[in-house]
């Protein structure tokens, strides 16, 4: 027994050390532009953040009226409860710090598209309330289309008419279900159900009732939480009829982000499933690590009572907030270790890929005829004059209609990338 507690008094010690010495995490790189033959407009999301270019213009970051707002509100907070700093009122009940600052409770962008007229629409979320937002093309001002409670939507995607728009909506059970409200923010209603993920809406150019969508079953365990997910097909709804047809399916694959262009081809982004692994592995990683998990809570636990009683950390006061690495990131629904894609991925255009090769971009045209694209897409989008943009997850790329691509920005992280109108 007294071989245990040693062993954990000197992973302990180790742990305050590589706090008390942590240096502090470098801040995101900034999205920067790069020569192209093309001056075509288009928008990206980057770690919460949107980018983008007009036709012509310089890449630039949107800064959101809301957000402000929401940051000046947050600031008032904190001089409200100012004077709690130092004191036991400030110990949250896990033993940390309370933050009124508020530097965790970000506003952060999880989807965005360009309508017909060029105005630039975006969704902002954060714990509590969701709301969709649009920029003016002409004005550049904000307008506020929807803002409700508990509201999380993705995959925004406007009619070609432009009378309403598609998009997924994230529920609390880990599930996700298509639909569609009018232009102006009104009328929403919900086309799919089950225990599902439903996501990435396409409107079908000539027919205005149907829709295409990824979709995903999944897998839950004893106590009803999410513990699988299975392949993603694409399956098309008829939204008179309330029926689905599967259109793509294959246990060995993944088919995502289906988008129709005008000629009637089907595009889509193909990718090897990756089932999930159970068995001798995972237990042995569960033991492997227990003591060090044990030893977090602990220290936890004891630096509470040190907020408490001594209103002191049991780490340096003076040291920096951890911040998120890049180390795992989710693209697509799957999980990225960003350090192994940049050492093994195959650069696109000299860009390091954030994901593998066989992340591919298809097209399939009517006849069932499938052509490679593009390798190493994370994201792409289709512009109504029918060039690509997409992304690898590093960098924002154009293919034209002749087959040339060029590169057109960088980032440290691009999510999902959108065209703008031509």
């Amino acid at each position: 027994m007294s071989l245990v507690i040693k062993l954990l008094m000197v992973v302990l010690g180790a742990y305050l050390l590589s706090r008390l010495f942590a240096r502090r995490a470098p801040a995101p790189a900034v999205a920067t532009a790069a020569a192209g033959r093309s001056e075509r407009g288009f928008a990206f999301v980057s770690n919460g953040q949107l980018f983008y270019r007009e036709r012509g213009g310089e890449l630039q970051q949107l800064h959101s009226p809301y957000i402000q707002e929401a940051l000046d509100r947050r600031d008032r907070a904190r001089d409200r409860h100012s004077w709690k700093q130092g004191t036991s009122f400030n110990v949250a009940a896990g033993g940390g710090m309370r933050n009124y600052a508020g530097t965790e409770d970000r506003i952060p962008v999880t989807s965005a598209a360009y309508d017909g007229s060029g105005n630039l629409l975006y969704f902002l979320r954060n714990d509590s309330v969701g709301g969709l937002f649009c920029r003016e093309a002409a004005t550049g001002n904000e307008q506020r289309l929807l803002l409700k409670q508990h509201l999380h939507l993705a995959d925004l995607n406007p009619s070609p008419d432009g009378a309403q728009f598609a998009a997924s909506s994230r529920e609390e059970g880990g599930t996700a279900s298509i639909v569609v409200l009018s232009s102006d923010g009104h009328n929403l209603r919900e086309l799919t159900g089950g225990d599902t993920m439903d996501s990435t809406p396409a409107w079908i150019p000539g027919t205005p009732n149907r829709l295409l969508f990824q979709s995903a079953g999944l897998a839950r365990g004893p106590e009803g939480y999410v513990v699988a997910q299975g392949p993603a097909s694409i399956q098309k709804l008829d939204m008179e009829q309330g029926t689905l047809t599967p259109i793509l399916e294959d246990p060995a694959y993944d088919f995502l982000k289906p988008r129709v262009t005008a000629s009637g081809d089907l595009l889509f982004i193909r990718r090897p499933y990756q089932a999930p692994t159970y068995g001798a592995r995972s237990m042995f990683t569960d033991t492997l690590f227990f003591p060090f998990r044990l030893l977090r809570a602990v220290f936890h636990y004891l630096n509470f009572f040190s907020l408490m009683y001594a209103r002191k950390p049991l780490t340096s006061a003076e040291h920096p907030g951890v911040q998120a690495d890049m180390k795992s990131i989710l693209l697509q629904g799957r999980r990225i270790d960003a350090e192994k894609a940049l050492r093994e991925a195959r650069p696109v255009h000299g860009v390091p890929s954030l994901v593998p090769e066989s992340w591919l971009l298809m097209a399939r045209d009517q006849n069932g005829a499938e052509r490679v694209l593009a390798t190493n897409v994370a994201s792409y989008d289709i512009g109504r004059d029918g060039a690509i943009v997409y992304s690898n997850g590093r960098g924002v790329f154009v293919l034209e209609r002749d087959g040339s691509a060029h590169l057109a920005a960088t980032d440290k992280l691009v999510g999902e990338v959108v065209a703008a109108s031509a």
